[in-house]
């Protein structure tokens, strides 16, 4: 299982514009899930006429049942200018891949729990940073996606789209760059500070707190 918390407002507020297709997974909520806040913030949104629609279901993270689930609000989807995922990051990348010309956005960070990811876990793996930036890479983790876990782009050692670790594996930041680009989004890699801040990683503040 994996506990999820609410990403920041000011994060939040600095997603783009427009109309927003909330998407939330109850899979895990009984480990942890900021329910209260997602509704305040879905409040916010209604209130605002930037709630394009809404949907609440469990284990997001099992492809084949998000999408049957799924199809239903696939015009809303369409309408919308974005779409909102609380979930942990391997419900976040799950949508993102089923939704590949759609921009999906994490609304959550996730927090490092011992225990199993899911039901889906082979499939997509959450490294349970604390600090997820998956908005910056398209909904492709580059922690989980690259081999070396590079954060800030590509080590150059891959050859036509495959990992320079493992041939049979895709390189997970060649995968994210044809996504930013097909999206017209390549423009966020010039992030002008620190992507990632690892003082959010339990096992970090644990190792430092023994």
């Amino acid at each position: 299982m994996l506990m999820t918390k609410l990403k920041s407002k000011e994060t939040i507020a600095s997603l783009p514009a427009g109309k927003i297709f909330l998407l939330s997974c109850h899979g895990c909520k009984e480990v942890g899930f900021p329910e209260r806040e997602i509704q305040a913030l879905r409040d916010e949104l209604a209130a605002s006429g930037r709630l394009a629609g809404e949907f609440v279901t469990d284990y997001i993270c099992n492809p084949e049942n998000m999408r049957l689930r799924l199809k239903s609000h696939l015009a809303e989807i369409a309408e919308a200018d974005a779409v909102l995922v609380f979930s942990c990051g391997v419900g976040v990348q799950t949508v993102s891949e089923f939704l590949d010309d759609t921009r999906v956005y994490a609304g959550c960070d996730t927090v490092a729990l011992p225990g199993f990811q899911g039901v889906t876990a082979a499939q997509y793996d959450c490294g349970q940073c604390g600090e997820c930036y998956l908005n910056l890479t398209g909904g492709i983790c580059p922690i989980t996606a690259c081999s070396k876990s590079l954060v800030n782009g590509p080590c150059g050692g891959g050859k036509n789209g495959k990992c320079e670790v493992d041939p049979d594996m895709d390189c997970g930041w060649g995968k994210i760059i044809k996504k930013l680009k097909a999206q017209g989004r390549l423009d966020v890699l010039r992030c002008p500070t620190q992507i990632h801040d690892f003082h959010t990683d339990e096992a970090t503040k644990a190792a430092k707190e023994s």
